[in-house]
């Protein structure tokens, strides 16, 4: 009986084993819940694997693309700002030429001074145009260029600023007429084109003329008045004077 007992027990517990169907593997065996975890591991585990090797350099490089696209920008932007300023510069420069022209326009050359001696004369005799026989009528009595070429300003007499930049031409002017054509012409000097100095004004009363024999003396209007000045010209150096120039004043 009780052989018969036990040899009933083993084989029961080899049927209901085999009837599991389950693999056991280092005894575990692999149910499928077991299964199913092993497999949601397995995935994760792949997940990462991709996201470490694949994802992850493909994302470095985009972030690589992305700051180089950012640094080109950066350098197109900075190129059209190169490009604005160099517009700028250019029109700065253009501006800076016309205002250099318009400038040396204002200073006399060796042009202008060939003619001075034709323009006071023609100041001079279109105030008296109007006037009656017998009244002052003015005059150009002198007008004497010096006799040495312009010399360059080095004496600080305009200001620091202009020493070995201009030079000046002086010319000795004498005219006779009454104050108010004296002034008249004065003012007609100053609207000459080239950039004019009077210097050293002087003014007495003309000595009259000496009445002719059995003749009254007949002169209309006011005493005539004898005027001197120098008018000096400004004229701007060129560049090799303006090198010989500061070397003059160098050595000094």
């Amino acid at each position: 009986m009780t052989l018969s007992e036990d040899l009933n027990f083993i084989d029961a517990g080899e049927l209901d084993e085999g009837a599991s169907g389950f693999p056991v593997v280092f005894g575990i065996t692999f149910t499928p819940k077991i299964i199913g975890i092993l497999v949601g591991v397995l995935g994760i585990a792949g997940a990462l694997f991709m996201v470490m090797n694949l994802v992850m350099p493909a994302w470095e490089s985009f972030q690589q693309q992305q700051s180089k696209q950012n640094d080109l920008q950066g350098q197109v932007e900075q190129k059209k700002s190169t490009i604005k300023q160099m517009d700028k510069v250019k029109q700065e420069q253009n501006e800076a030429k016309q205002q250099q022209i318009q400038l040396l326009s204002l200073f006399a050359d060796e042009k202008t001074l060939d003619t001075l001696l034709i323009d006071l004369n023609r100041l001079i005799e279109a105030g008296n145009g109007k006037l009656a026989f017998n009244a002052v009528r003015a005059k150009l009595r002198k007008f004497t260029p010096a006799p040495n070429k312009p010399e360059p300003i080095t004496d600080s007499s305009l200001g620091p600023g202009v020493n070995g930049k201009l030079k000046r031409s002086s010319i000795t002017i004498d005219i006779v007429g009454t104050y108010e054509q004296t002034q008249s012409i004065l003012r007609n000097i100053e609207r000459l084109q080239p950039l004019l100095i009077v210097k050293d004004y002087q003014s007495s009363l003309a000595p009259e003329p000496a009445p002719e024999k059995g003749k009254p003396l007949s002169r209309i209007g006011p005493a005539p008045i004898s005027t001197s000045f120098q008018l000096q010209a400004l004229m701007p150096l060129n560049p090799d004077e303006v090198a010989a120039a500061a070397k003059a004043a160098a050595k000094k």
